[in-house]
């Protein structure tokens, strides 16, 4: 009986791996358990159905099938390592104090608050986390439309796509990027090279037509404009030594970062010396209570359900297929992957989405070469960043802002939400399509 099963097994792996995904997928979307239970089963799943092994070593030889091998961790310590130095340098106060402060530089009129909250996100979302900037901007926005008695769902909005049109920016800004900065060898400044100028012209454009739908509700009195004025920034900075010290570290590993390749150093490590060195002043306990271990061990238990389906060949199978549904050519291979993934990624969280084809493109290159590639790893990182804005669950920083907006009173509804991003979307792919074209294709 049980050489049965183990026979049907071994004849159906990629069936059985492929339905493991999807199931975790579906229930995912349904948001009715945690994602992080969801991966964390899936992992124990094809880890007992024997779809990857629990062994290290076969006949005293790495076993290339141990599930621990399928799990990234230049990924998971990268990850940890800046919640760690963002965790202590937000304890300085240095994020509300240069939230303030940009905010006074409008003088209180509420679209150029807006133009600015959106640039401000974006750019504080291309160095940390895009979840972190808009826990850090949200008390801010909220004070200030306060203050001016208007609206705040239309600075939320733009917020949100800011946060996610600037992370795409950089390698470190959003997680899928660190997903495909480790499978395809990219550097930070590979990320800067490619993608920067790309999203900043698809960040001022969003932010343009939302200001041209938005505009009618950003309005207020001289009076209240006024009052932004007097917000007290004296007293935000609560830890000066500490502030010195965080911004310091932060610096010094966004340049790490920018120079690893001539360091020889992976940017999961510049980033662990770097929260090594700040955690040599606080006390652990207290500092790795706000690291976000869900999500580290969503990225766990999802890396292990995808290293099935590689371990199976279902990988490989996939990256056959868009082969040769696109017979080769790269510029409709590069289209499918930058609409394909901006629509998914949409619909379903863009981490688990980004893990999957991230090995396919993988595959592609062994079959078709670097060369081949490389543009298409840039249409996964923008098609899959970008498309997170499509609906309210997206990504991360959407669920996170409208469960606070509603919290306040300001709920945002999922069709509504979905009508100002399938716009964002759709400008940020025909931005997208167009630079991929002039870029890499003509």
């Amino acid at each position: 009986m049980l050489e049965t099963i183990q026979t049907f097994i071994a004849n159906n792996a990629v069936m059985l791996s492929a339905s493991v995904l999807i199931l975790a997928y579906i229930f995912i979307a349904l948001e009715r358990i945690p994602k992080v239970t969801i991966a964390l089963i899936g992992a124990v799943a094809v880890i007992l159905l024997n779809l990857v092994s629990q062994t290290k070593t076969v006949d005293g030889a790495i076993n290339p099938h141990y599930y621990i091998n399928f799990v990234d961790f230049n990924v998971i310590f990268l990850l940890v390592s800046m919640m760690i130095i963002v965790a202590i340098t937000t304890r300085s106060g240095i994020f509300n104090w240069l939230a303030n402060e940009l905010l006074k530089f409008t003088k209180g009129r509420p679209v150029k608050i807006l133009f600015m909250l959106g640039i401000f996100t974006a750019v504080v979302s291309a160095l940390i986390d895009n979840v972190t900037t808009v826990i850090l901007i949200l008390p801010i926005t909220f004070a200030i439309v306060k203050k001016l008695d208007i609206n705040p769902i239309p600075y939320l909005i733009v917020e949100v796509f800011a946060s996610n049109i600037g992370g795409t920016a950089t390698l470190i800004g959003d997680p899928p990027n660190i997903i495909i900065g480790s499978a395809a060898g990219f550097s930070f400044m590979d990320f800067i090279n490619e993608l920067t100028g790309i999203v900043a012209i698809i960040l001022l454009a969003v932010i343009f037509v939302m200001y041209l739908l938005f505009r009618k509700k950003l309005t207020t009195t001289e009076e209240k404009m006024k009052s932004v004025m007097e917000i007290d920034n004296s007293k935000t900075i609560e830890d000066k030594p500490l502030m010195i010290r965080s911004l310091l570290v932060l610096v010094l590993v966004i340049a790490g970062f920018v120079l690893h390749d001539k360091l020889h150093l992976e940017t999961s490590t510049v980033a662990m010396i770097g929260a090594c060195a700040l955690l040599l002043f606080e006390k652990p306990t207290e500092i790795l209570r706000d690291v976000e271990w869900n999500a580290i061990f969503f990225f766990i238990g999802l890396f292990i359900i995808i290293g099935a389906l590689e371990a199976s060949g279902g990988i490989k199978l996939m990256a056959q297929w868009l082969i040769d549904v696109t017979q080769g050519s790269k510029a409709m291979t590069c289209g499918l992957v930058l609409w394909i993934s901006g629509i998914a990624s949409g619909i379903i969280d863009n981490i688990p989405y980004t893990a999957t084809m991230a090995p396919l493109i993988a595959e592609i290159q062994r079959e078709l070469g670097a060369a081949y590639a490389y543009p298409i790893w840039w249409c996964l990182s923008l098609g899959a960043c970008l498309g997170g804005n499509l609906t309210i669950i997206g990504a991360a920083a959407n669920v996170y802002v409208s469960e606070n907006a509603a919290n306040k009173g300001y709920p945002i509804g999922f069709l509504y939400f979905m009508k100002y991003g399938a716009i964002c979307v759709f400008i940020s792919l025909v931005l997208s399509s167009a630079y991929i074209y002039l870029r890499f294709l003509r």
